[in-house]
Order: C-alpha cells, then sequence, then structure tokens
C-alpha cells in the first residue's frame, strides 16, 4: 500500500472517507445483531403461560360438572350428547396440526394471543345457544382456541426459557391441572349459589379466558417488533419445515403413542371412576370427592416432574414409575374397588401425571424452536386420535360383561404398551438427529 494511503488510514479524519456499507449489508448486519428484549417481558411471559394454562380444561371440565342439565335444557339426543363428549379430542388433533403453519406465519405468540380471544369468545357464545348445533359450534371454536395454545405453550417456553424447560413446563402443568380440578370442583356450587342456571354457570368461566388474553396482548406486539431482528430464526424455521417429515423419527411416534395412552388412560379416569367407586358401594358425593382427589394429584406432582426430568439425561424410569403407580391402582379397584378407595384413587392420579412428563419430553427431544413445534404438534394431534376410542370403548365393555372386571384388565393391559413407549420416548436423542432436520 503506498505511503500516502496509508498515512490517510491514520488520520481521525479517514473514518468520514471511510465509503458506507451498501443497503444489503446494514440489513445483514441487523439481522445477525439481536435485538435485547425488554426488561417486562419475561414476567409478563410468565403471567400469560399461567393464565393461559389456567383455561386449557374449564371449557370441558365445567360442562362435564353442567352436563345433565344442558342436555335437558337444550333437548340433545343421546347421538349428540355422545357427540359432544368425543368432541375435545377430535378438536385437539384437527385444530392441534395448523398450529406449525400458523406460528410461521403470525408467530406463536400472535397465535396463542388468538387462541385464548377464540377460548373467550366460545365461552361467552355458547350459554347463549338455543339449539345443540349452536352450542356445539362455539364449544368447538373454545377447542379450537384450547388446541392451538396446547400445541404452542411448548414452544413458548423453548423460545424464551431454553434453559428452564423442565421449571416453565412445571408451572404451567400445575396452573393446567388446577384449572382442571377447580372448574369441576366449583361449577356446581358456583351455579346454585348464581341463581340455578346452567347458562350462568358456563359463562363465568368466559371471564377467567378473557383475563388470560390480557397479558398476551403487549407480547404478540413485541414479537412482531422482534421478527425483523429475528429473521435469521424465521428462516431456520422455513429450513426445518423443508427438510424431511417429521414420521421418520421413532422418538416423534413413541411420544407420539405415549401421549395418546396417557390421554386415553385420562380420559377413562375422567368419565368412568366414579362410576367404578359408586357400582361398588360407594356414594354418589363420595365418588365425586374421590375424582377430585385423583385430579388433585396433578397440582403439585405437576411442578416437580418436569423440573426432575428436566435434570435428567434420560426420563425413560419416570415414564417406568407412574406407570407402575398405574397397575397398583388398577389392581386395587379390582380386587378391592371400596376398601382402599382412597388409595386407589391417589395412586391413579399419581399415574396420570404421565401428561406433564411428555410435554416436558417434547421440549427436550427438539433442538429448536421449529423443532418442538413440528414435534408438539405431530404428538398431540396423533395422541389425541388415539385417545377418541378409549373411554368409548370401556363403556362398551361395561355395558357388554356387565361388570368392571373386563374394562379394568383392559384399562391395565394399556399401561404397559404405555411404560414401553415411555422407555423409548425418554431416551437423550432429539428429532432433528434421528431425521436429519437442521436447527
Amino acid at each position: 500500500m503506498p505511503d500516502e494511503e496509508i498515512q490517510t488510514l491514520n488520520r481521525p479524519e479517514a473514518a468520514r472517507t471511510v465509503p458506507a456499507p451498501s443497503r444489503s449489508a446494514a440489513a445483514t448486519s441487523a439481522r445477525t445483531q439481536p435485538t435485547p428484549e425488554p426488561a417486562w417481558l419475561g414476567p409478563v411471559l410468565i403471567v400469560g403461560i399461567v393464565l393461559a394454562a389456567l383455561n386449557l380444561r374449564p371449557a370441558i371440565t365445567s360442562l362435564g360438572a353442567l352436563f345433565e342439565e344442558v342436555r335437558t335444557g337444550l333437548g340433545m339426543s343421546g347421538t349428540v350428547a355422545g357427540l359432544i363428549t368425543s368432541v375435545p379430542a377430535l378438536c385437539f388433533a384437527v385444530f392441534g396440526v395448523t398450529a406449525p403453519r400458523l406460528s410461521r406465519r403470525f408467530g406463536p405468540a400472535a397465535v396463542v394471543c388468538a387462541g385464548m380471544a377464540a377460548v373467550a369468545a366460545g365461552l361467552l357464545i355458547r350459554p347463549f345457544a338455543h339449539g345443540a348445533a349452536g352450542f356445539l359450534a362455539a364449544s368447538a371454536l373454545s377447542l379450537a382456541g384450547i388446541a392451538l395454545t396446547n400445541v404452542l405453550l411448548p414452544v413458548i417456553v423453548k423460545r424464551w426459557f431454553p434453559d428452564r424447560v423442565g421449571t416453565m413446563t412445571g408451572l404451567y402443568s400445575m396452573a393446567l391441572a388446577l384449572g382442571t380440578s377447580l372448574a369441576a370442583a366449583v361449577t356446581v356450587p358456583m351455579t346454585s349459589a348464581l341463581g340455578g342456571s346452567w347458562r350462568t354457570g358456563l359463562l363465568v368461566w368466559a371471564v377467567l379466558a378473557l383475563v388470560a388474553v390480557l397479558p398476551w396482548l403487549p407480547v404478540a406486539a413485541a414479537a412482531r417488533r422482534e421478527k425483523r431482528a429475528a429473521a435469521s430464526e424465521a428462516a431456520a424455521t422455513i429450513r426445518a419445515d423443508a427438510g424431511p417429515k417429521i414420521v421418520r423419527s421413532r422418538t416423534a411416534w413413541a411420544l407420539a403413542c405415549y401421549f395418546g395412552l396417557q390421554a386415553t388412560g385420562a380420559y377413562i379416569t375422567m368419565g368412568w371412576l366414579p362410576q367404578i367407586f359408586r357400582d361398588a358401594g360407594v356414594s354418589a358425593s363420595t365418588a365425586g370427592v374421590l375424582l377430585a382427589v385423583t385430579m388433585v394429584m396433578g397440582v403439585p406432582l405437576a411442578f416437580v416432574i418436569p423440573n426432575l426430568a428436566g435434570r435428567m439425561r434420560n426420563q425413560g424410569a419416570i415414564a417406568v414409575t407412574l406407570g407402575l403407580f398405574g397397575l397398583v391402582g388398577y389392581t386395587g379397584l379390582h380386587f378391592a374397588p371400596a376398601g382402599g378407595a382412597w388409595a386407589w384413587a391417589l395412586l391413579l392420579g399419581v399415574s396420570n401425571c404421565a401428561f406433564p412428563l411428555v410435554i416436558t419430553m417434547i421440549g427436550l427431544r427438539a433442538k429448536s424452536p421449529a423443532g418442538v413445534v413440528k414435534l408438539s404438534a405431530f404428538a398431540q394431534s396423533v395422541g389425541y386420535l388415539i385417545s377418541i376410542p378409549g373411554p368409548l370403548l370401556i363403556g362398551a365393555l361395561y355395558q357388554h360383561s356387565g361388570g368392571w372386571d373386563l374394562p379394568l384388565t383392559v384399562m391395565a393391559a394399556l399401561l404397559v404398551p404405555q411404560i414401553a413407549l415411555g422407555v423409548l420416548a425418554g431416551r437423550d436423542r432429539t428429532i432433528e438427529d434421528e431425521c436429519g432436520m437442521r436447527d
């Protein structure tokens, strides 16, 4: 380099003479520089996650508590009533499939915000329905919002809390269990206190859903402002989606089938456990309390299990332990349903905590938010499809055999493949490694 040029570059004014970077170079540099997230985002996200989780089941369990009144008030036939009981799992499977595409298009935070708004809208509309069709449509709207949120909450956790997957999954799993048991326990007495109308009893839960929308509004707005700065992440999401299909991953299939079998057990428990106790001579009120005990077990354990699972490289041992609790519980129901009723309710409550375990494993079995959204949608959609026939099969066996010996045998037998699938799903590997997807 000539001496004149060296002297020129050494002068302070040289900074002004250096050519400015091109627009394309500046844009590239901007994309590679992460934009600091606002300080309020983390706390608001935690509040939003908890409120969203609280609203993932009251639309279902509040209806279950008042189902006889709703059926009579709307003049539902037995066929339509049966359809409504099977709609949740069907909606979770159908609408859950759309979550990855919507997440890529609008961002997971915006879709969860819209999902919460759909839950609130459906809960606001359905108490004013004057026919079964309108009631079913409004319920489907709420369930669609729940399905999207079901799939995307693990994605939100992976995206914003990558180092606290177990803790955050435990937090929202605990909130989900609390919302489930709370709606089941207080809907009937609250309805009585508010005048006795089932319409009022169902309408109250729309208030909680409306509150859940509020924290997601600023989060979704902040996520949209971050979108340009996160262009490289968006590109990675597109590349991951364009890669080999997730159906090539054995871990994804193990998670999906494990999810399906644990959901089958949960729906069977919620639908039939009180009847099992009542047929054994337990009073109706006590049978309801026993079901509540089973559901409430999920509140503390939904926080403990994900935290424990997040610290382990292999979660198979937890899946085996939960399955063994269920086997002991079903065996006890078979031989002494009334004598050990409280013990069996507690054991089955522990076994039903396979749900927070599988949600945690979904977050651990993928490297990136893009992988988590694909895995979450696949595992939950396939899983809920698998769960649909379970309660219907148990009901048919109960009616055909005239007792609970055969149904309980089938329920216990389903835990054997569930345990095996949990061991497979709990292995320390990721779907990206298995099917060649790039993070």
